[in-house]
């Protein structure tokens, strides 16, 4: 029976949160209450937790407090949409408790620690919702406190999950958007998937609780940051990456743990995953040789790339110090050249790709806005999942960031558009807001899900025409889809449609729309312009 936890198992159990959240990001992402393709609860989960442990595998402590601090900052720079966030605000609740703790952390600290890590994140949500992420974690906390004098951490866990599940399994009740689709909540069984890596940690099992894990693990390259500011924050000069490929066969799953530990004594930025076929590792050091040298002893090297960071930021600083900041920047999200494109041609400084399906986290945006020559950059998150992403980076950088909260492309161009350099913040901040307000925005796309949505049956597969809210209409056909979209979305005063046409339409396909627009809608300005986006055969603005 495990009575207390010192800083060697507090890390394990971290690592193993991320682990089975990762192996199991699909099934979250397949919860997705809308049926279209950009259910990313689970990989946006992962990618904060991703980020984390690979913060706290550059901590060079092993004690609670190190491990705490580095775990939540993790977390904190590598949130991703309101799932990242809210789950990177749990993380600080555990992590600012825990913290305290000098050698061992007792079954009543984290009890303790569950409980504040409710209150952080409802505290970060402005209009909490139960049936939600929140529910859970709160029932959670609550079940903790209740049996806070277990015996065994083996046991208080397993209660606090299995009360996780069941409270999960009420959230279609609590939810009616849940109940019509048939799902649990996504971001719910994120949470209880987190909490089930702590006993895996512990026990070398699970629960007892169902889950099904036979999606394929995809892990990729983590992306480190460097600050560029100073000459003085980069502690090791080398950024060196490669592969060990052609494994000895004398090598084991432990020398390949010993690597990255021996990586860790050498250097920050620790990357050290695969198996015994294929090993990447990526670290930030002073010594490039000792790393190199280490991983010969596991098999040959492949991809060797060592880049001198100090003198990336020499040249970076130069180019800086020519340029005096200017007074105002903006910055915007968008996936597509096209619209990549639109928001350059109106004077956007910095677009970020990104979107549906691929949410970028506060470190990117923050990264984004240290990028931009200006003191203060107007942010336009365009996607309601990137909103609290972009509110969170003002912790992140130094620069004064107001987030307009455009929910769609279409809300970002009218906001974008609507920036007056003579004007103040708060001016432009009005303008902006008055403009989005007179938008509708639209989108036509294609059912994942077999489901019934606002009252409408969808099949796999048929195209969907939306607006920010609602399922409007359904078609086989894109095209007329499209049409239909757009006569619901006009307004008596409407006299200008916008659409952006994405990847997989032919200027063919536009020419055929433009034509039975006009002909249907005469009295309304078409035009039709190249986005370039993914998953969307069409983005439309209504004005």
């Amino acid at each position: 029976m495990i009575k207390t936890i010192n800083g060697s198992t507090l890390r394990k159990m971290f690592s193993s949160a991320y682990t089975l959240v990762e192996e199991n990001k699909k099934e979250i992402d397949a919860l997705n209450v809308f049926p279209v393709p950009d259910g990313d609860t689970g990989t946006n989960m992962s990618l904060t937790l991703k980020s984390a442990v690979a913060e706290m595998n550059a901590c060079e402590s092993n004690t609670i407090e190190g491990i705490c601090v580095s775990f939540n900052r993790g977390a904190l720079k590598g949130a991703r949409g309101n799932s990242g966030v809210i789950t990177s605000q749990i993380i600080k609740g555990i992590c600012s408790t825990l913290m305290a703790c000098e050698t061992d952390v007792t079954i009543k600290d984290f009890a303790k620690a569950i409980q504040t890590g409710s209150e952080k994140a409802y505290r970060a949500v402005t209009e909490p919702k139960e049936g939600t992420i929140l529910t859970i974690i709160k029932a959670m906390a609550e079940k903790a406190k209740q049996i806070a004098k277990s015996k065994s951490f083996e046991e208080f866990f397993k209660e606090i999950i299995a009360f996780g599940e069941e409270t999960l399994q009420k959230t279609p009740d609590m939810l009616p958007v849940l109940k019509k689709a048939g799902v649990v909540d996504a971001g719910g069984r994120g949470l209880v998937f987190f909490f089930s890596g702590f006993y895996m940690a512990l026990t070398g099992e699970m629960t007892g609780v169902e889950f099904v894990n036979n999606v394929e693990k995809d892990v990729t390259s983590e992306e480190f940051h460097v600050n560029f500011q100073s000459l003085a924050d980069i502690k090791y000069a080398y950024c060196t990456e490669f592969f060990i490929i052609n494994i000895f066969e004398k090598t084991t799953d432990a020398d390949i743990n010993t690597l990255r530990t021996r990586l860790t004594e050498i250097g920050d930025c620790v990357l050290c995953i695969g198996d015994l076929q294929l090993i990447k590792v990526h670290v930030h050091t002073n010594e490039p040789n000792r790393a190199l040298g280490y991983a010969l002893q596991l098999g040959e090297l492949n991809g060797v790339k060592i880049e001198n960071m100090l003198e990336q930021n020499r040249k970076l600083r130069k180019e800086q110090e020519k340029l005096q900041p200017k007074e105002y920047g903006m910055i915007a999200v968008a996936a597509g050249d096209g619209l990549n494109s639109v928001f350059k041609d109106i004077d956007v400084d910095y677009v970020i790709s990104g979107g549906q399906t691929m949410n970028p986290s506060a470190n990117d945006i923050a990264t984004a806005a240290d990028s931009v020559n200006a003191k203060n950059i107007f942010v336009f998150p365009n996607n309601k999942n990137i909103i609290m992403s972009a509110q969170q980076a003002n912790d992140i950088t130094d620069k004064n960031l107001i987030v307009i909260p455009t929910k769609s492309i279409p809300e970002g161009v009218s906001a974008a558009l609507a920036f007056d350099a003579n004007a103040t913040i708060e001016e432009n901040k009005e303008n902006m807001l008055e403009l989005i307000e007179n938008v509708r925005s639209g989108s036509v796309t294609y059912a994942v899900r077999t489901t019934n949505v606002d009252g409408i049956d969808v099949k796999v597969g048929d195209i969907m025409g939306l607006d920010g809210h609602n399922l409007l209409t359904t078609g086989s056909d894109v095209t007329d889809t499209t049409v239909e979209l757009v006569g619901k979305l006009l307004g008596e005063d409407s006299s200008n449609v916008t659409l952006f046409y994405g990847e997989g339409v032919t200027e063919e396909d536009t020419a055929i729309l433009q034509s039975k627009l006009e002909e249907r809608y005469p009295d309304v300005d078409i035009s039709i312009v190249f986005g370039g986006q993914p998953v969307y055969y069409y983005i439309v603005s209504v004005e």
